[in-house]
């Protein structure tokens, strides 16, 4: 009995010094399990809130169509489309107040410069200073 105890003893003793542990023989299965699961998982989520923002749309679009609103991409469109149509019946070009090359080299720095801070800023701000 004795020396059943003190082989037991040694192995556990093996692994507390950090020994060789017992390799567990359906840790990659079980590994592949959870990471299965963990992708099951993801899907769903994707699906509920991919099914949330479908029925947000819905409410939105009843909105727009109630108080005769449109989308910001809409906007935009209609926007350049009377553009183009102005341009279209117009038989003089579009003029540029100062023509490019000709100007103060300072002008120019600086608009290199106001350029690498927009550039550095959101995209609704981008927006506002590109117009």
């Amino acid at each position: 009995l004795s020396l059943v105890l003190s082989l037991g003893a040694t192995k556990d003793m093996g692994k507390m010094l950090g020994g060789d542990e017992e390799k567990d023989p359906d840790a990659a299965k079980k590994e592949e399990e959870r990471q299965e699961a963990l992708r099951q998982e993801e899907e769903e989520r994707k699906a509920k809130y991919a099914k949330m923002e479908a029925e947000r749309e819905v409410m939105r679009q009843g909105i727009r169509d109630k108080y005769g609103l449109k989308k910001k991409e809409e906007k935009e469109a209609e926007a350049q489309a009377a553009l183009e149509a102005n341009a279209e019946g117009s038989l003089t070009r579009t003029k540029k107040a100062i023509p490019p090359g000709c100007g103060d080299e300072e002008e120019e720095e600086e608009e290199s410069i106001l350029d690498t801070v927009i550039k550095y800023l959101p995209g609704p701000l981008q927006d506002m200073f590109k117009k």
